[in-house]
């Protein structure tokens, strides 16, 4: 039976990235000075305009308003012309402490003796559903259409940054389709391209550029041929793009940092988050349980999926699901899982090692697959000891 998977990515100029970047640029000064920083920290923008709200408690110093502007410098918003520039937008913010009745659930490690009262006894930083998933289609254990719309992203980044297409702006989408025939992949359908561009450049070199410097230079030849579409610009015209062209938000683009698609979404974002709220960490830490058991041979693909209540350590529920690709059944999965993974909040942030100025990088292109050393929860440590099984 044939069927057909769609996946997509943006770029860090993206409005929702911009505002991610900037949620999580913030986070990691905080974590710099004080690991025990808790942030919360949401980004708005539009036209000329940020607004940084949320709860953070922290004895750190951060300059939100010039972690905005350097933020937005960097990613390439430097020119006014852009309609939204790092030195002429207005940056507001309205921040608070975290509230007592959500700090009281997560208390500070040094007041317990030894590690397993410390795993026990510090609680989630809220309630939460949270999934986790791999597969063995590619190399970075995710399906072939997340990787290739996140590596379609970056290379938009990179051409456009390295003055290869000089005429790119920040701002851009990508969007990849594949075609399964009883679960086999067989080719790449369609790939959808737009990107901001300057005013005096053609649709038709726009087209053959992004064919040639983007579409070209990452995607497997072998799976597109005569009757794959390939869309660029689709509209005829993107040069009013960024918060000119629309509003962003902190954390409106799950999917894109997730899985595609390909497994279920949690209840909550990541970018902006410390590491004691279990939407971001625990996520990280299923991902990594994920890819290590399948890295190991015991499913094709793996989904978990966990739950949390506000001030409780131990996951209310777990649950796995190989669709049908384990070696053993789910439920034996399940005893493998929880034989080898802790998912107490306080032991993924010691595992995972969380406490770190780590997020920034997060923010644009997936949080999962990608060749970060720093991205510990894609480490595939486990795999041997799972092999024993």
């Amino acid at each position: 039976m044939k069927r057909f998977v769609t996946s997509e990515s943006v770029t860090e100029g993206h409005p929702d990235k911009v505002c991610d970047r900037i949620s999580d640029a913030i986070l990691d000064e905080c974590l710099r000075q004080d690991k025990n920083s808790r942030v919360a920290c949401e980004t708005v923008t539009s036209t000329g305009l940020v607004l940084v709200v949320g709860e953070i408690s922290t004895t750190a110093y951060a300059p939100v308003e010039q972690i905005t502007r350097n933020v937005i410098k960097e990613i390439g918003y430097d020119d006014p012309s852009l309609g939204f520039d790092y030195s002429n937008v207005a940056v507001l913010t309205s921040l608070i402490e975290q509230s007592a009745d959500i700090a009281q659930g997560v208390n500070s490690a040094q007041e317990y003796k030894s590690t397993n009262e410390k795993y026990d006894r510090i609680g989630a930083g809220d309630q939460g559903i949270i999934f986790g998933y791999a597969d063995n289609e590619t190399e970075e254990y995710l399906p072939v259409s997340v990787t290739y719309a996140h590596k379609l992203s970056m290379r938009l980044t990179e051409v456009r940054k390295d003055g290869t297409l000089s005429y790119l702006r920040p701002d851009g989408k990508t969007q990849v389709t594949v075609e399964y025939d009883d679960d086999k992949l067989v080719r790449i359908d369609n790939i959808v391209i737009s990107v901001q561009h300057t005013e005096d450049v053609s649709l038709e070199k726009i087209r053959q550029d992004i064919i040639d410097e983007v579409i070209n230079k990452v995607i497997d030849d072998s799976l597109i041929d005569e009757n794959t579409r390939i869309y660029v610009n689709p509209t005829g015209k993107f040069v009013i793009g960024g918060p000119k062209g629309d509003s962003g938000l902190t954390g409106r683009k799950i999917i894109v940092d997730t899985y595609g698609g390909y497994s279920k979404a949690g209840g909550g974002a990541f970018s902006g988050k410390d590491p004691t709220k279990v939407d971001r960490s625990a996520a990280y830490m299923a991902r990594y349980a994920a890819k290590n058991m399948v890295a190991a041979g015991l499913a094709d693909k793996l989904e978990i999926g966990i739950s949390y209540a506000i001030g409780v350590a131990h996951p209310l529920s777990i649950y796995v699901d190989s669709f049908g690709t384990g070696k053993y059944d789910d439920e034996r999965l399940l005893e493998i899982l929880r034989e080898n993974f802790d998912f107490r909040p306080q032991a993924i942030i010691d595992y995972l090692d969380l406490l770190r100025p780590i997020y920034k990088e997060t923010s644009s292109y997936g949080h999962f697959g990608r060749n970060n050393p720093d991205f510990t929860w894609e480490k595939l440590d486990k795999v041997d000891i799972l092999k024993n099984y």
